[in-house]
């Protein structure tokens, strides 16, 4: 059996704490307690079990369920915080994104980008000295020359380490040979590479998986678990599904709350303002004839109001996004019809032959970047880098440090950055690096069309190779734990609604994955909502194949069934008022 098995959540049809809660609450102490199950925070735990640290992470929905379930879906350097002068964060990023084509092959890969092009000279006077306007002025498009300028920068990052090629310039007439659906105003376009992540919350999955593993028995998790204030020196906990408290007690207190990191702190009794994220949103569309437009390269542009956007195909899918607004964490979080408008117009600026309209929209989401407090500065001048704030945990002797920022990109950086200042608070030595360790799935991942082969043909005993194949797409070499329980479930098969998924894989996930509502294994554990893939049926189909694992009677099954349809159909609106509520 697998540590993430051994981990997973218990059905608790009568509404009881989870397995991750009744671990805390047996041994209701730990040197470090994370707050906050997003990626940084997931990275933060992994690490510090890597250095044999008794740690326990708490999370107050599902895991990955934030800001990191709203990610553009990409591991980039960041070439356009060069404009910004943020050399610093962007040599890091693309020393990380190299790092991960390495140790995460299976959701990470090159991703060829596109910038189409429309002028040749604007911008290079002005974007040295944006940061010293606070993004003030009249907006003035990004020339050629200054793009130009900002790829012989980022390809210089990749020296020594390169793992993707540098970039190349067309003229107008190469430009739409090779996409001819863009707008024909174009000049010219710039191609670099940067990468893909294919499935953001299973390699954050994949994290709390090696953080478990690691941690031997000392590293604990729960999701559903809250930080809802301290007593007597103690963090208390509460499970939210049964509302049971512990008081829990460590010496450091990582707090990695994302945008909710200064709702978090005031819930431990100090009321800090180190945060000002910024929403964005992004639609998925079930589009044919755009997805062909895009050649299978992400088109990364500047949209007349200087936003950087993007058009990026994506599991058979067009993923378009992202708006860059304020937002106050008290409110829901919620792509809205004016964003949709957005989107649709910005596709016309770039592709204007092609068509887009709200039918064609098979899911949407939103998040808040946990970008830190700006002012009056615009939106997109806020730095993307990240700190880490220190003060005492109020009527107690631990210490609370505050992660401010932190991108999906330097997750592993910057959980590393948090792991030594809690283990210098510690007085305790790094055993080891997390530097090229490789990540879940990703470990033995066959990188060849060879190794691949060998790979199914080795794993193909009781399946057909088609099967194995997918599996090991989707789920990395993790999927040899996924056949099994395929395997020996003599009741799996195929489900109706659902195709590419049987219901042993579907049972295999509940039951092993932490899954407290439907709506994790929809949304988090799987791409079902993502490609617009649960539907109506599907969903009921889902929640009565998984729910005698969970120990769900037909009452559960009835509510978990309507409460996952009205999570897929409104993923955004629902998951922010829960969250904005509830921290």
């Amino acid at each position: 059996m697998s540590d993430v098995t051994e981990s997973a959540s218990d059905p608790r049809p009568d509404g009881g704490p989870s397995r991750g809660f009744s671990a805390l609450r047996e041994r209701p102490y730990a040197d470090v307690l994370v707050v906050g199950g997003g990626i940084n925070g997931l990275a933060t735990f992994r690490d510090l079990a890597m250095q044999g640290v008794d740690v326990a992470l708490v999370e107050r929905s599902d895991f990955v369920s934030g800001a990191s379930a709203a990610s553009s879906h990409m591991i980039h350097g960041g070439i356009r915080y060069l404009e910004n002068g943020e050399f610093r964060l962007v040599h890091e990023a693309v020393t990380e994104r190299n790092a991960l084509l390495r140790v995460a092959p299976h959701y990470v890969r090159p991703l060829q980008t596109t910038i189409p092009i429309f002028s040749t000279f604007s911008g290079v006077l002005s974007a040295p000295l944006r940061f010293l306007r606070h993004g003030g002025g009249a907006h003035r498009e990004r020339g050629a020359a200054l793009i130009k300028i900002g790829l012989v920068i980022y390809d210089s990052f990749s020296r020594g380490g390169g793992r993707v090629p540098r970039h190349t310039f067309r003229g107008r007439k190469r430009s739409l040979q090779e996409l001819p659906e863009l707008n024909p105003d174009v000049k010219y376009t710039a191609t670099y590479w940067d990468a893909s992540l294919h499935d953001p919350e299973r390699l954050a999955l994949d994290v709390l998986r090696d953080g478990r593993a690691a941690g031997d028995g000392k590293a604990r998790a729960a999701n559903y678990t809250g930080a809802a204030g301290t007593r007597d020196g103690k963090v208390v906990l509460r499970d939210t599904v049964s509302g049971e408290e512990v008081l829990f007690a460590a010496s450091v207190v990582v707090n990695a709350s994302g945008p909710w990191t200064d709702l978090t702190n005031l819930a431990l009794g100090d009321p800090t303002r180190y945060m000002g994220g910024t929403k964005g949103s992004h639609i998925v569309l079930d589009h044919p004839e755009l997805l062909a437009a895009t050649r299978g390269r992400e088109l990364f542009f500047e949209n007349a109001d200087g936003r950087i956007v993007l058009i990026y195909p994506l599991k058979g899918r067009v993923l378009v996004g992202t708006t860059d607004l304020e937002h106050d964490m008290r409110d829901p979080i919620v792509c809205t019809e004016e964003e949709v408008d957005y989107f649709i117009d910005l596709v016309g600026q770039v592709l204007p032959g092609i068509a887009v309209d709200r039918s064609q929209i098979v899911y949407r989401f939103s998040g808040v970047r946990p970008l830190p407090g700006h002012d009056d500065l615009a939106p997109g001048f806020v730095s993307r880098d990240y700190r880490i704030e220190s003060a005492p945990l109020v009527g107690g002797d631990a210490t609370v440090l505050s992660l401010v920022g932190g991108k999906w990109t330097t997750f592993r950086a910057s959980g590393e950055h948090l792991a030594d200042r809690a283990l210098e608070l510690l007085a305790r030595p790094r055993r080891r690096s997390t530097k090229g360790v490789p990540i879940g799935g990703g470990k033995g991942f066959p990188t060849t069309e060879r190794a691949r082969q060998q790979w199914i043909s080795g794993h193909a005993d009781g399946l057909p190779r088609a099967r194995v194949a997918t599996l090991l797409d989707r789920y990395g070499t993790v999927a040899t734990e996924v056949i099994a329980a395929i395997v020996d479930d003599v009741d799996d098969t195929g489900l109706e609604h659902v195709p590419g998924y049987s219901s042993a894989e579907l049972r295999y996930l509940a039951a092993a994955e932490d899954v407290v509502h439907l709506e994790d294994l929809l949304l988090r554990r799987t791409s079902i909502a993502f490609v617009g893939a649960a539907t109506d049926d599907a969903v009921r189909e889902i929640a009565h194949t998984v729910g005698p694992v969970l120990g769900w009677d037909a009452a559960r099954i009835a509510a978990e069934t309507e409460r996952g349809i009205a999570g897929v159909h409104a993923a955004d609106a629902a998951w922010g008022e829960a969250s904005a509520a509830s921290r």
